[in-house]
């Protein structure tokens, strides 16, 4: 799902965050291929919390299945050092909307994990996020480049904490559809549509597409925008200084449906697709190893925890490779979750201090499907040496990052389901040929949202 990095950030990075082959990127999830890895080890003590005994908070996030399983296992270490009583409510997609009827209540959340820039932002405009204090300022300071305090930050004061990373640019392939069918890893984008030719010929729909969730087709959008058009127009429609009917959009969405629009390549048709969740999208292509519904689909590292829910093997059954370069090179898209405090607590604050140490990032790193941007965490808590990788080329990059264009963007327009560019590229998904008419619909909906 989303799951998530998202920004509008004003230091314009270059993209080069990622530049480990497909060899590297094997089997980036869960599981081990290295016995001494960290996994299940005890997570270091390198931050002193204080003793918030008796007191109750409430931590809200999107995730749900085995990501909401993984992050309880850090609010739990969290109670076991502070004798805090921590309770986990799923969100939903819609953050923004479930935060605000909640402050509306007047019984807010203590503590919202952020999936996008833009709704961060807005809460602290609308003055619902509290500035972090002195101690969460310091692990960030400590644990963190400046590029990930940026995007937890607005007009100077700092309000998020980014404890989730993700690398969004992957495509994630059944090893036995793609033997029977002869296909091998693409590097392009026209080898890509070659090879789910190939795929489709052999009898297997080609690439399975969650396109339920308007979140997914953002994503891919993001990719084929960026090689294509590269970073500094990646930028300008990330801050809305061009409008969604320039050229480059267009040239953009001409590609995408050489892919959405042609028969036999999409699990199920455009319609198919429409009505498929995320998670639903991986479990078509992995649940049965043999006889898959599709061969290929696209997310980001997040995806080999639902690849292992889905009950296949990594470097076996399922392998993954780069995104394809439609440009000159091949896109590298970011996303994550940043944790906000929305109440003036001492028990917030706590757990805010808590995820920017490298304790917190520890545990869920040991189980998988967990990128960190703390560079005090150490790599070997990464189950296995493709995830290792996958971390050290994050860190490596410093604030050589781009980030998720739609988690940049208000969430309006970004961020909310059944409307703005969710809801215009599910259009899109539909009819395929419509490119003016999208265009012009996306233009609307994002003058509206940024009003500039």
């Amino acid at each position: 799902m989303h799951v998530s990095l998202r920004t509008k950030r004003s230091t314009r990075a270059a993209v080069a965050l990622l530049s480990v082959g497909a060899l590297t990127l094997t089997a980036a999830g869960c599981g081990g291929d290295d016995g001494d890895a960290a996994g299940g080890s005890p997570p270091p003590v390198t931050v002193k919390l204080p003793s918030l005994k008796g007191q109750k908070l409430q931590v809200t996030a999107v995730w749900t299945g085995t990501e909401q399983e993984n992050f309880t296992k850090v609010l739990k270490e969290f109670e076991k050092r502070t004798g805090a009583e921590v309770a986990f409510v799923p969100s939903g997609d819609d953050m923004s909307a479930f935060v605000g009827s909640k402050i509306a209540g007047g019984a807010p959340p203590d503590v919202a994990m952020v999936g996008q820039v833009g709704v961060l932002r807005e809460f602290a405009q609308k003055g619902w996020a509290k500035p972090v204090d002195a101690a969460t300022e310091a692990q960030l300071k400590k644990n963190f480049a400046k590029g990930w305090r940026d995007l937890g930050a607005w007009k100077g004061t700092q309000y998020g904490v980014y404890f989730k990373a993700s690398n969004k640019s992957l495509v994630w392939y059944n090893t036995s559809a793609f033997d029977y069918a002869g296909a091998k890893e693409p590097k392009t984008w026209k080898d890509f549509l070659a090879q789910a030719q190939l795929v489709s010929d052999s009898g297997t729909d080609a690439i399975s597409v969650g396109g339920q969730d308007g979140w997914t087709l953002t994503d891919w959008f993001e990719n084929v925008y960026l090689s294509q058009a590269g970073p500094e127009k990646y930028d300008q429609l990330a801050q809305h200084k061009i409008k969604w009917t320039d050229p480059s959009v267009t040239e953009a969405l001409t590609t995408l449906a050489e892919l959405w629009g042609t028969k036999g390549l999409l699990a199920g048709g455009r319609d198919g697709a429409l009505h498929t969740a995320f998670p639903d999208s991986v479990s078509k292509t992995f649940a049965n190893a043999a006889e898959p519904e599709a061969g290929m689909v696209f997310e980001g590292d997040f995806v080999a925890a639902n690849v292992a829910d889905a009950g296949a093997e990594l470097d076996a059954d399922a392998k993954v490779f780069p995104f394809p370069a439609v440009g000159e090179k091949p896109p590298v898209v970011t996303g994550g979750d940043a944790a906000v405090a929305l109440k003036r607590s001492k028990a917030a604050q706590a757990l805010l201090t808590f995820l920017a140490s490298p304790d917190a990032a520890h545990i869920w790193a040991g189980s998988g499907g967990f990128i960190s941007a703390n560079k005090s965490l150490d790599l070997g808590t990464y189950p296995n040496a493709p995830l290792r990788d996958i971390a050290k080329a994050l860190i490596s990059a410093g604030d050589d990052f781009r980030f998720d264009m739609s988690d940049q963007a208000p969430a309006s327009f970004g961020g909310k389901p059944a409307q703005g560019e969710w809801k215009a590229l599910q259009d899109f998904l539909k009819n395929p040929r419509n490119v003016t008419g999208i265009q012009r619909q996306l233009e609307a909906d994002a003058a509206k949202a940024y009003q500039n």
